[in-house]
């Protein structure tokens, strides 16, 4: 990753508009045709990796470590809803990030969400390799 000074404030973006396939009543999660909270967490996280597409080395990726989350409204089919996330930390290879949701001027939910930087090719083979001792 390149030095902590030029990814300290960066910011991504992310935006969906809600389908009908995007609801909670859809998913089966609730009998509200509003939108499921895990598409807003992947709204969030989806902005978090934006803020950092510029300045991960080739090779280098980024995985969710935690993630703390508020609702504050609800979504619609039809609304279109935007995230922002800012990077505010970086502690070794653990970058945290304050992430927000709007649909226009309302304040959907907020949250922050912690990822974690790897060397791609070795953490697929480490995955692999637990996998093989755990057959």
């Amino acid at each position: 990753m390149k030095p902590a000074e030029e990814v300290l404030g960066a910011v991504g973006f992310s935006v969906i508009s809600v389908r009908p396939g995007d609801t909670a009543l859809a998913m089966g999660l609730s009998e509200l045709p509003v939108i499921a909270t895990s598409h807003l967490l992947h709204l969030m996280e989806s902005a978090t990796v934006a803020a950092l597409s510029e300045h991960l080395e080739h090779g280098e990726t980024t995985y969710l470590l935690t993630t703390s989350f508020e609702l504050l409204a609800s979504a619609q089919v039809g609304d279109e809803l935007r995230a922002s996330a800012r990077c505010t930390s970086i502690d070794g290879r653990e970058i945290s990030f304050v992430c927000d949701i709007y649909e226009g001027e309302r304040h959907i939910a907020q949250g922050e969400i912690k990822r974690a930087t790897v060397e791609r090719v070795t953490f697929l083979a480490r995955t692999a390799a637990e996998s093989l001792l755990r057959s």
